[in-house]
């Protein structure tokens, strides 16, 4: 999916013009850099995203130096997307709640509730008396990819069987006590919600609580009463813009919807014990709580196609290190770009610089991928741009979005290619 399909020519050009209009390249940082600038929503985002029944797009949107983050007021919460690929899934997440809310309330619901048994009536009830009004997410940036720091990947199947530290602003969501604890591992419950999730359009595995909540409330009330799993949606839409299937909206294959998250665990590890890995690195990966399971399989699948490559294992170890969900999205849009990459100019190694991974041509290339929607000059891209392990070999930035002039002058001068691509 191209970063800002189908609007992206229109999002580009606005994006730049927005830029200027600021004076972006006027306002240096410490060390001679540029300061990122701070967008307009309404100058960058597609009308049709900016409000909605539901929702309302703020108007100043700051970028980070990588990309531009919005904040959308919802019913539901407050939402803060890094990048406009997050924005557009809050958006659909928004419909989706919404949908669910008002499903809640018809008679189908009712009878649902009626027919099940006391304890998980009282769940429910916990759920509807005690809404989530926000939603925590973690700091704009994923700069965490592009630091100067050397890769410290292997560390973490190192310490995979010690207890993880709770990540400060993390995405993970904090499951409740409730329906959520009274449900789990219930035979047939998980594949009942999948089923939900599929029917609204959304990740079974999103790390919006509200979302989370809402599914399975909803599902549960008709599967413990025995009702169709029919909750009246193909995909929660709004506009010509969003009617996408499913599987086009969340670039999830179908089958996200139709294992359960044990089996979808247990096909992941096979797929990476074919590859060869190592059983501590496989156990890192699976026990990764931080790393959603769909992003998990989306990824470990993105490795497959880039083939038996030397240095895929490089690849598969930047899954143990992913900290959040949002870290995870931004890994998963790297790897769907490298992966469009290797098939016009096939990839023959692969390394990690910073935590963002590498691939080398048979030409003798370097090429980093970047899925971001704009890049300004800052202290940490030019740290990035100028560490001393690219030695002399040749660099190509395959980018995704937009560079300020001041960031494109400077990483050419120092010996970069840019490509920039849809």
């Amino acid at each position: 999916m191209n970063f800002f399909s189908p609007f992206k020519v229109t999002v580009l050009s606005s994006l730049l013009g927005a830029a200027l209009a600021h004076g972006e390249d006027s306002l240096p940082t410490p060390g001679n850099h540029e300061a990122p600038p701070v967008f307009e929503a309404s100058k960058v985002l597609p009308a049709e995203w900016l409000s909605g029944p539901h929702h309302r797009v703020r108007e100043l949107a700051p970028s980070d130096g990588y990309l531009v983050n919005f904040t959308i007021d919802s019913d539901f919460g407050t939402f803060e997307c890094a990048g406009t690929r997050e924005v557009k899934r809050r958006i659909y997440e928004i419909q989706a709640i919404a949908r669910l809310v008002q499903f809640s309330k018809g008679d189908v619901f009712a009878a649902g509730v009626k027919q099940s048994i006391e304890a998980p009536i009282e769940a429910v009830k916990n759920i509807a008396d005690k809404p989530v009004d926000s939603l925590e997410q973690v700091p704009h940036t994923v700069g965490h990819f592009f630091s100067q720091i050397r890769s410290t990947v292997g560390s973490a199947v190192r310490n995979a069987g010690k207890k993880k530290p709770a990540v400060s602003g993390s995405t993970q969501p904090k499951r409740k006590q409730g329906l959520i604890r009274s449900v789990a591992g219930i035979a047939g419950f998980d594949k009942a919600k999948l089923t939900v999730a599929h029917q609204l359009g959304v990740d079974p595995y999103s790390d919006n609580e509200r979302l989370q909540e809402e599914m399975e409330k909803v599902t549960w009330a008709l599967f413990a009463g025995g009702l169709p799993l029919d909750i009246g949606v193909k995909v929660a839409s709004s506009g010509a813009s969003f009617a996408l299937s499913a599987t086009e909206f969340v670039g999830l294959p179908d089958e996200i919807y139709e294992i359960t998250p044990s089996e979808l665990a247990l096909r992941d590890r096979r797929a990476l014990e074919a590859m060869g890995i190592d059983i501590p690195t496989i156990d890192a990966v699976i026990g990764n709580e931080s790393l959603p399971p769909s992003m998990r399989h989306h990824m470990i699948g993105s490795i497959q196609q880039l083939g038996n490559t030397q240095g895929r294992e490089n690849l598969v170890l930047l899954l143990t290190v992913c900290q959040d969900s949002r870290h995870s999205h931004f890994l998963k849009n790297v790897f769907d770009l490298m992966v469009r990459r290797h098939q016009v100019q096939r990839y023959i190694d692969f390394g990690v610089y910073g935590h963002l991974p590498a691939a080398s041509t048979p030409q003798g290339v370097v090429e980093v991928c970047a899925p971001v929607d704009y890049v300004s000059w800052t202290d940490q891209v030019a740290a990035f741009a100028q560490r001393s392990d690219w030695g002399d070999i040749p660099r190509r930035l395959v980018l995704e979005g937009l560079l300020s002039s001041r960031a494109e002058a400077e990483i050419e001068a120092i010996g970069w290619e840019i490509v920039s691509v849809e």
